[in-house]
């Protein structure tokens, strides 16, 4: 027999062998369940943090609302949404406020849409704004808080914006009008 011959044959053999042929659909379907998994487990993540951050300004916000004292300064307020929101890690160096008396009679209400969130480069965090209101003020509280995602390198994690240090910002906004004192 003829080496051509012998080659012609294998190579038909081995084309109509169906052993194997379930590894190769595996190889092509199995990271495209992974990557939708990975993506579904941190979007679920992302939403219960999302969830609770606004849980935590709400309470906090409710407190501000209902209190007849002076109204909280900036890390008295930061430390209630930290101890209403609990599953925020490092909620006390991941969280950045920001409050702003806006005037309801100018018409629209408009803040600012650059939102202040920590930068974790800078050991410094100034305060952005925060002025706490008088009697009958409306107040808009911007929260801005950074999250590292369980899987940076894939899925959802690789496309979320990148805030600081590979981090990304979940924002929580609230608005409330001070009691007259």
């Amino acid at each position: 027999m003829k080496p051509l011959q012998h080659f012609r044959r294998e190579l038909r053999a081995f084309g109509l062998d169906q052993k194997g042929s379930s590894t190769v659909e595996f190889a092509l379907v199995f990271p495209v369940f992974m990557v939708l998994f990975v993506s579904s487990f941190e979007l679920g993540l992302m939403t219960i943090r999302h969830t609770m951050l606004e849980r935590g300004l709400d309470q906090a916000v409710r407190l501000v609302r209902l209190s007849t004292n002076a109204p909280p300064d900036y890390l008295a307020l930061k430390t209630k949404i930290c101890e209403y929101s609990s599953l925020i890690p490092e909620c006390d160096k991941n969280l950045k406020l920001e409050m702003v008396r806006v005037d309801p009679q100018a018409g629209a209400v408009t803040i600012s849409k650059n939102v202040d969130c920590v930068d974790r480069a800078d050991d410094l965090a100034p305060v952005r704004e925060f002025v706490t209101g008088d009697g009958n003020d409306l107040m808009v509280l911007r929260a801005c808080v950074l999250f590292d995602p369980i899987f940076p390198t894939t899925g959802l994690g690789f496309h979320l914006p990148d805030e600081s240090g590979g981090a990304y910002a979940l924002v929580s906004i609230s608005m409330y009008v001070s009691e007259p004192e």
